[in-house]
């Protein structure tokens, strides 16, 4: 983009336009993932709906290439293009709470702690993520899981309205009732269709959970899993807990004796009677006396952000994941391979429970095409050192590799890994891709919205 383009842009927009010879350039071009350098021609920060239609048909115009950046979580660095416009929606960041209805109204540039924060001021919540800096669009974009999917089902299943400016520079709402084959689309076919504003989700009673923490040794991570794959699904949906390998970080709640040490365990969210809590958390004991066992009622925002610090923005990431209908004992031997072998403090593989509620959707009623799995797993190579870049992202690779044939074939679209190519996003989307295409066709049949896990429009 040569200086004149640049400038005629600045002109046209209300937020501003930053270029690489700005001071702000380095830090907008700086996202969650620091793997992730590229070089984007222009960030252009969006204060509304008004300036991404603005930016939308610039860049369609110019014949531009086109990223969407929302919270920065992007894995694989998809809200960043090379010598493109990144739009970025940060400045877009609220949160409307409507009590009354138990619905909130949330900005396309939030992130996920200013939803958790506003609602829980009236006890409520909705299901998405276990960080509080993750965005929001993203991530329900997506699918959306979390603590609170065995109990409320999937961030998308609680969607009930998107705002959303289309590759014309057309700006519609889309619900069940209006462009209802776009809002099938959003509900799991990540950023293809357009650049969603604003998102309004139903809200549910959610205030005081108790967090528990379940620590055993890595020997015992067979033990552990057999145990926990038969345990979770039968458990009542108020809980919900991800299996976790994982080297113990210094810091409470853990002991100096396990800290640096690595472990197997499970993070629980427990959403009955606080009171109850200790005998949910009894069967534990069946798995073999564990390690640690810590529990706490806190409110939900807290448990939101209680990784925050730990695995904060700027480290080196690789990840890759797949669903699971069953954990099967060779898989289980797989993970007992990988998790001895954790390259780095931070490199983890997490299993994330989608049953419960989620299952009470249909199959064919969202995009999101995995109703029958239970587990959504991601297997992520993390360290705050460069020089370590190619060995978190081998040893996440070479444990995809060996535990792809245990899944179901697909990945939970947001735990796609950099490069892993077109066959990878149609089996996510399974039978649900041809029908996603056409939709593309009809919204964006051009595909400028490709930077992303890209379904090209149909022929």
């Amino acid at each position: 983009m040569d200086g004149t383009t640049l400038e005629a842009m600045r002109t046209v927009l209300r937020g501003p336009v930053i270029g690489p010879n700005d001071p702000e350039y380095d830090e907008s071009r700086s996202i969650y993932n620091a793997m992730i350098d590229r070089r984007p021609a222009a960030f252009v920060r969006c204060t509304d709906a008004a300036d991404v239609i603005d930016a939308v048909d610039f860049v369609r115009d110019h014949g531009l290439e086109l990223a969407v950046r929302g919270g920065g979580h992007s894995g694989a660095g998809l809200c960043l293009v090379d010598d493109g416009v990144t739009l970025d929606l940060s400045p877009m960041r609220w949160a409307r709470v409507d009590p009354v209805t138990e619905t909130a109204q949330v900005g396309g540039g939030s992130v996920l702690g200013d939803l958790d924060h506003a609602a829980h001021g009236f006890g409520l919540a909705t299901p998405a993520g276990i960080m509080s800096t993750t965005g929001i669009a993203g991530l329900t974009l997506g699918g959306g899981h979390g603590h609170l999917t065995r109990k409320y089902g999937l961030t998308v299943d609680n969607l009930l309205a998107a705002d959303v400016v289309l590759a014309d520079g057309t700006f519609v709402t889309a619900t069940e009732r209006d462009n209802p084959d776009l809002f099938w689309a959003l509900r799991g076919g990540g950023g293809n269709f357009g650049v969603v504003t604003s998102f309004t989700f139903r809200l549910h009673p959610v205030h005081t959970v108790v967090l528990g923490v379940t620590l055993w040794t890595l020997d015992r991570i067979g033990d552990v899993l057999r145990w926990y794959r038969d345990f979770l699904p039968q458990a009542p949906n108020d809980l919900n807990g991800f299996f976790a390998a994982l080297v113990v970080p210094p810091g409470p709640p853990f002991p100096e004796e396990i800290h640096g040490h690595k472990m197997c365990g499970v993070v629980w969210c427990w959403t009955g009677d606080p009171d109850a809590s200790d005998k949910t958390f009894e069967p534990v004991n069946e798995a073999g006396p564990p390690t640690f066992h810590f529990t706490s009622p806190m409110p939900y925002p807290m448990l939101q952000a209680m990784f925050d610090e730990l695995i904060p923005k700027g480290l080196q990431w690789y990840w890759r994941g797949d669903f699971f209908d069953r954990i099967t004992d060779g898989a289980i031997d797989v993970h007992a391979k990988y998790a001895e072998g954790l390259p780095t403090n931070l490199s983890t593989m997490h299993l994330y429970p989608v049953d419960g509620a989620a299952h009470r959707v249909a199959q064919k009623d969202t995009a999101w095409a995995y109703r029958d799995a239970m587990w959504s797993g991601v297997i992520g190579g993390i360290d705050p050192d460069p020089a370590n870049a190619e060995v978190v992202r081998q040893w996440c690779v070479d444990y995809w590799g060996e535990l792809h044939p245990h899944s179901m074939g697909g990945s939970y679209v947001n735990f796609i890994g950099a490069g892993e190519g077109r066959d990878r996003v149609k089996a996510t989307y399974r039978d649900h891709y041809d029908r996603l295409a056409s939709i593309k066709r009809l919204y964006d049949p051009h595909n400028l919205f490709h930077a992303n896990q890209n379904i090209e429009p149909a022929a």
